[in-house]
């Protein structure tokens, strides 16, 4: 007995070795809704028997409980998990499955085929080999099977099966599969996608998955399975070009470690070898290179390690660890392309956060070059992109980053955009290449410095943020601080929403868009007026929190004091004092903030004015008083 034990456990043992010897395919599949992704993965999962006796029972009974499929395996609901999924017949989220033949490891992930999921597919293609992209046979090339294969194309991939499903609905027709065929590969051609496999299958009916099919004996090419474990794509350091190792841990156990641990992205790296830290530019030699299980001589793309460096240098998390003989680029300043995800449009000039790698920045964009027809790859005019559309932008980042052009490098070259207020991802994007200004222009170092004009005024420099609805009281009781001031000696300037429009943005309207341009020009310039040493007050609706947030961010934590000058609409709109309510409730006034626009009320303000129970000049005392507590001004 313990001799069949023995061999059963050495069996085991070389089943595992084997299997780790495999080689690892990362592939999705995708298509408008309906198409069949679902029930293509799971035909997969059953043909590789991946499924275990209570799963068959399960779809069994499940298959006939739902009764879509005339009594067969409804394959689809060993994928779609989500109850709404299943309830509706569609795939929502991205779904993942792993399974593996005699030959390789596969991880397959499900992405959705409604349009309002594109998001969702975007994120499951972002680190797969391949994509199958599914075909109805009888409706042929649709809308979402080219956004599909444009998004496909961006990402970077370039191997692509064509699966023309459903052909059993179609009496395995020759002519329908070479005329979605032809019709796919001239749009296909546009994209520079050129290595295509077709196949003509039916997901439901197993034909051509695993075996050649009898229905098609016109058809002589691989089968999908066949096809997915032969085709050859780069791995490892085959793919990644030059060393690339974004910093994700400064590792200091103690005084006498200090590391970098991340995993390697790009190329490989060996004792000895000269490494550039970017941004900083520093240089020093590879010391160790530390693993769980011991230290090696050199490692490659794909594996987590920690570095050790002959020299104590600067090294933080975001940071990224290069070849001299190869380094990544530097910038501030890039041409993108955006894949725009979240339901509230995104707006030129708002503050959003970028992540690439280990690194997040505050970026912002600027009005889109154009925007993509997926149908016809037409560019568009757009002055901002709503959800599922694409386009090309310049961003601007609030410092420089260590970068690869996507292309080059998925890794160093591809991000996420997030909501600052919400931390919801709301866009993904690839880095194409540095603005050529972002080189070009560097901060002049002056020796009268922000400091020496305060020490000139005597005074502490601070923004005073004036915001709350159109006829809260805003300007009143702002002018009656800036006398105040004015009176006790302090250096002071007024920013008034109406006067400044009338020259530095005379040429912005009230659209969402100039609103938020509005608030950023009006932001840097009472950056630029702290710095000059004043006492600067802002008086400006400035509707929304992001953008206020912005305004907050471009000075020292403890020089910028929100006012919320907080007044009920009803009572703003009855002293209405320029008439504006009215024409807005008459429709001649379009996105007025508080009837047909939206004013988010700060959550948190230095200065909360309750103007149902205070006077203007009530209200300048307590403005006056909370300056005195937090320092400003002398009492």
């Amino acid at each position: 007995m313990a001799h069949v034990s023995d061999m059963i456990a050495d069996d085991i043992v070389q089943y595992l070795h084997s299997h780790e010897k495999k080689s690892m395919l990362r592939f999705i599949t995708c298509g408008s809704v309906d198409d069949g992704k679902s029930t293509l993965i799971g035909r997969l999962l059953y043909e590789s028997k991946m499924l275990f006796e209570d799963q068959l029972s399960q779809l069994e009974a499940d298959s006939k409980k739902v009764g879509t499929q005339g009594g067969d395996l409804d394959f689809a609901l060993l994928v779609d998990g989500l109850s709404a999924e299943r309830e509706q017949g569609i795939t929502i989220d991205v779904a993942y499955r792993f399974f593996s033949t005699d030959k390789r490891k596969f991880i397959v992930a499900d992405t959705p085929g409604h349009e309002q999921y594109t998001r969702n597919m975007f994120t499951g293609a972002s680190t797969a080999d391949v994509a199958v992209i599914l075909i109805d046979g009888r409706k042929g090339v649709l809308t979402q099977t080219r956004r599909h294969s444009y998004l496909v194309s961006l990402i970077g991939i370039r191997h692509v099966v064509l699966a023309i499903n459903k052909l059993d609905m179609v009496d395995y027709s020759q002519e329908v599969f070479e005329r979605i065929d032809a019709e796919y590969r001239a749009f296909a051609a546009q994209l520079g996608l050129d290595n295509i496999v077709s196949i003509p299958m039916s997901a439901l009916r197993g034909d051509n998955i695993t075996e050649h099919s009898a229905n098609t004996p016109w058809y002589h090419g691989p089968t999908l399975m066949g096809h997915l474990e032969s085709v050859e794509v780069a791995e490892g350091a085959e793919q990644s070009g030059p060393f690339r190792f974004p910093v994700q841990w400064v590792n200091r156990p103690n005084l006498d470690f200090r590391g970098y641990s991340g995993t390697i992205v790009g190329g490989g790296v060996k004792l000895g070898d000269r490494l550039r830290v970017l941004p900083s530019g520093r240089e020093s030699n590879v010391a160790r290179i530390v693993t769980q299980d011991g230290d090696l001589e050199t490692a490659a793309s794909g594996q987590a390690v920690t570095l050790t460096l002959t020299d104590e240098i600067d090294i933080s998390r975001g940071d990224i660890l290069a070849t001299v003989e190869a380094p990544a680029g530097v910038a501030d300043q890039f041409e993108s392309t955006i894949v725009w995800m979240a339901e509230e449009a995104m707006i030129p000039g708002r503050p959003y956060l970028l992540k690439i790698g280990t690194k997040t920045v505050t970026v912002n964009s600027a009005p889109p070059k154009y925007k993509v027809n997926v149908n016809t790859l037409e560019h568009l005019a757009a002055k901002k992109l709503e959800l599922n559309e694409i386009g090309v932008c310049n961003l601007n980042l609030d410092q420089a980053i260590a970068f690869d052009p996507y292309k080059e490098n998925r890794d160093t070259g591809g991000f996420i955009l997030i909501d600052r207020l919400t931390n919801s991802t709301v866009g993904a994007g690839l880095l194409h290449f540095a603005l050529r200004r972002s080189q070009n222009i560097h901060w002049q170092a002056i020796d009268v410095n922000k400091q020496a004009h305060a020490t000139l005024k005597a005074q502490k420099p601070c923004v005073l943020w004036f915001t709350g609805l159109s006829g809260a009281g805003k300007s009143t009781i702002a002018n009656m601080v800036e006398k105040r001031l004015h009176a006790l000696g302090k250096h002071t300037y007024l920013l008034d929403g109406d006067n400044v429009r009338h020259g530095l943005n005379k040429d912005l309207g009230f659209s969402e868009e100039d609103r938020v341009e509005n608030i950023r020009r009006v932001g840097e310039v009472a950056r630029l007026m702290v710095d000059a040493g004043l006492v600067t007050l802002v008086s400006f609706i400035s509707p929304f929190r992001s953008e206020r947030k912005m305004s907050r961010d471009l000075v020292a934590a403890d020089e910028f004091f929100e006012v919320f000058v907080d007044t009920p609409i009803g009572v703003a709109e009855q002293r209405d004092p320029k008439g504006l309510y009215r024409k807005a409730r008459r429709g001649e006034l379009k996105n007025f903030t508080g009837i047909d626009s939206p004013y988010e009320a700060p959550e948190n303000p230095e200065i909360r004015i309750d103007t149902t129970d205070k006077t203007p000049e009530q209200a300048a005392e307590l403005i006056i008083a909370r300056l005195v507590e937090a320092g400003v001004l002398e009492r």
